[in-house]
């Protein structure tokens, strides 16, 4: 029977064409470097807030200005949702690749904005409004890019080894905040601290808008997915309607994600803080300590993703959901009490080797959850919402305990979410043995 009717017009041919191997990697390394200057550029207003805070807003209060430029950072974490919202949208419509491209040029302009923006002295108030919307522009972009790269990857990879290709987005989240910290490390070592302060903190941002355009280069030669290719053009419904068809599918993105990226964000980005303001080491002794685990961190997700290839995404999200309950309180605990720098290290990559049952696999998990038609939104949506209310109020939340005098109350607070979420891994079906990607 011929089943070339049911394509739609334009599509590669009634007999799609067989990727081969070094086609497919070539496409994932073009989704992925985009994935890494995405991070990069979302990781470097962090690192460099010290430097230009004081040129975005008036003079005063340095405690102020910060306070401002974190503000802002907020908000762009608040825009992630609905850039998970319009970016799945415009995937599931026109195509995995367009939105990988459309994302990455939106992170382009949003950094080149702040790299080019005149300071408050020039031109006022329209210096921190220029801020704002280049954040805003960043937040809807690295929102997007999560869903629809998730979906992209998970789609391009064959059945056998989609675990392991997959596991390569949280690689490449990873060596953009590395990244940014190197540069911010280099130019520290190049520069006097009054170029830094004057000029040197545009650097990073242009270097993060020229990398933009390197990876929207990449992204225009990636092959769009066989999966994307084989759906009708004409939707029948809205895609919010069809997406409100799966709500187990959509609980189960929030309950897997809660646990897994609050022990993400509390090991990662709150605990180079947590090691100066609880333990009380230096400031050069925590960030020589994050940049390592977090090194060793990344090159672990290969090894989880693949394994999950083998034995299944079920057991290792279980193994993260067992272990993080069973020793998030006595990590932490212990923690507080160390002195030296190799038992921070030990303890932090302890953790992070129990983080990875989550953060390896949490992308394909969420594609495979999902039908094609509304794949990128379904990944998008739910984990870009469940990321700004748990992970983006991790630091805060940790901080709010400390300056209560309960700073062990945030240690039950992660076992707690930990907990529900192995809750979510126990009951739900293994997604590889029951994926809905059919790219084969």
């Amino acid at each position: 029977m011929d089943n070339s009717s049911t394509l739609p017009a334009g599509s590669a041919a009634a007999s799609p064409k067989v990727k081969t191997t070094s086609s497919r990697i070539k496409s994932i390394f073009s989704g992925s470097v985009g994935n890494m200057v995405e991070w990069y550029d979302w990781y470097v207003y962090a690192a460099f807030s010290l430097y230009f805070a004081k040129a975005f807003f008036p003079k005063g209060d340095t405690t102020a200005q910060l306070l401002n430029t974190a503000a802002i950072f907020a908000v762009g974490f608040l825009m992630r949702p609905i850039g998970g919202w319009l970016m799945g949208l415009y995937a599931d419509r026109k195509g995995r690749k367009a939105a990988l491209m459309a994302s990455v040029l939106l992170m382009c302009f949003g950094s080149l904005l702040i790299a080019l923006s005149p300071g408050y002295e020039t031109i006022g108030v329209w210096a921190p409004v220029l801020l704002v919307f280049a954040r805003l522009l960043q937040g809807l972009s690295v929102g997007g890019e999560y869903g629809t790269s998730a979906t992209y990857l998970s789609e391009m990879a064959t059945k056998e080894r989609r675990g392991f290709f997959s596991s390569f987005q949280y690689v490449t989240l990873i060596s953009g905040q590395l990244i940014a910290l190197g540069v911010l490390i280099v130019l520290q070592q190049t520069l006097t601290e009054e170029q830094l302060y004057s000029w040197g903190w545009r650097i990073p941002f242009v270097i993060g808008a020229l990398c933009a355009v390197v990876a929207l280069y990449l992204r225009r030669g990636m092959e769009e997915t066989e999966s994307f290719k084989k759906v009708k053009t004409e939707p029948k419904e809205s895609a919010m309607r069809t997406l409100m068809r799966h709500p187990k599918e959509l609980m189960t993105v929030v309950g897997l994600t809660m646990g897994g990226t609050l022990a993400f964000y509390t090991y990662t980005t709150y605990m180079q803080k947590y090691l100066v303001n609880t333990v009380g080491m230096s400031i050069s002794d925590s960030t020589t300590i994050s940049a390592a685990t977090l090194f060793l961190f990344m090159c672990i997700q290969p090894l989880v993703g693949g394994l999950s290839d083998k034995v299944g995404r079920r057991p290792i999200l279980i193994a993260f959901g067992v272990l993080g309950t069973l020793f998030t309180v006595p990590i932490l605990t212990t923690l507080h009490t160390i002195t030296t720098w190799w038992g921070a290290f030990f303890l932090i990559m302890a953790a992070l080797i129990i983080v990875s049952g989550y953060t390896s696999i949490n992308a394909v998990v969420k594609a495979e959850l999902f039908p094609t038609e509304i794949r990128a939104l379904g990944v998008g949506l739910p984990y870009a919402l469940t990321v700004s209310i748990f992970g983006g109020t991790a630091e805060y939340i940790a901080l709010w305990f400390k300056s209560a005098g309960m700073e062990t109350g945030y240690y039950w607070y992660v076992t707690a979410c930990i907990a529900c979420s192995l809750l979510v891994y126990v009951t739900m079906k293994d997604t590889r043995k029951h994926s809905r990607i059919e790219t084969d």
